[in-house]
């Protein structure tokens, strides 16, 4: 049975300051779930179905601390989703890592993303594409809110986004002697575009874009074009999406 004060518990981790004043946040869903029992995140209890737990070994992990068998209407009390599925993880907060001194290959910097569900399919995007150096601003959103959990479909266990300052993302740029590629309304075509490597990639805000300290550290402005008058703008998980196609695209060898 999950008790009355773990059911507020997880009502309390959909905010970001009880998430960080407990250091745990909450995955659901069987996928997800599994991903995390995988990846060697520590999971502080583990409430799952019959159904689920007959499925998936959990006997002998080391990074689950206590699994809780119960009924699915259960979950569905505690649950932050629509529509629960057959567990529910209360896991601790990863320590943050260091920032690389210098990075190879692609890399992306978010300035501004606010909605976690583009934070989410982004995250998931660059697990995609194996882009392993996801940089924020500080104030995009938080990558373990729920909805961005539920939005990377598990791909963060493999990608974690790291927040960094704009002079930490100058310094690395230095470093790395990155060409910065930034997704403008007035760039260059992608299509007509020759990448350079390595190379950095600025997202920027939904509705205001790259802001002007990140935008002076772009070499080369990107667009892509639209191929319908009046048809409605991308957001910016679709854009990154297209971006890294074209970016794996001229890094790609037979």
């Amino acid at each position: 049975m999950i008790s009355k004060n773990t059911i507020k518990l997880v009502k309390s981790l959909a905010y970001k300051k009880y998430r960080e004043k407990e250091q745990l946040f909450v995955a659901e869903g069987d996928k997800i779930v599994t991903e995390i029992m995988n990846s060697g995140i520590h999971i502080e209890q583990l409430y799952a179905t019959r159904e689920f737990l007959d499925l998936h070994t959990t006997t002998n992990n080391p990074f689950i601390s206590s699994i809780g068998e119960i009924k699915k209407q259960e979950i569905e009390r505690a649950s932050l989703l629509k529509n629960p599925q057959n567990c529910l993880a209360i896991c601790k907060l990863p320590q943050p890592k260091l920032l690389p001194s210098a990075v190879s290959g692609i890399s992306i910097y978010l300035d501004g993303i606010q909605d976690p569900g583009n934070l989410g399919s982004i995250i998931r995007i660059c697990d995609w594409f194996a882009i392993d150096h996801l940089f924020c601003s500080t104030d995009t959103a938080d990558m373990y809110n729920p909805r961005v959990i539920q939005a990377t479909m598990g791909s963060f266990c493999r990608v974690r986004a790291q927040k960094a300052s704009n002079a930490d993302i100058a310094t690395l740029i230095n470093n790395s002697k990155l060409t910065v590629y930034g997704a403008m309304l007035d760039g260059d075509s992608i299509y007509s575009e020759s990448f350079s490597f390595p190379a950095m990639l600025i997202i920027g805000n939904e509705g205001n874009g790259i802001r002007n300290d990140m935008s002076a550290l772009v070499n080369k402005k990107l667009t892509i074009p639209s191929f319908r008058k009046g048809a409605e703008s991308l957001n910016a998980a679709m854009a990154t999406a297209i971006l890294c196609s074209e970016f794996r695209r001229g890094s790609y060898s037979k």
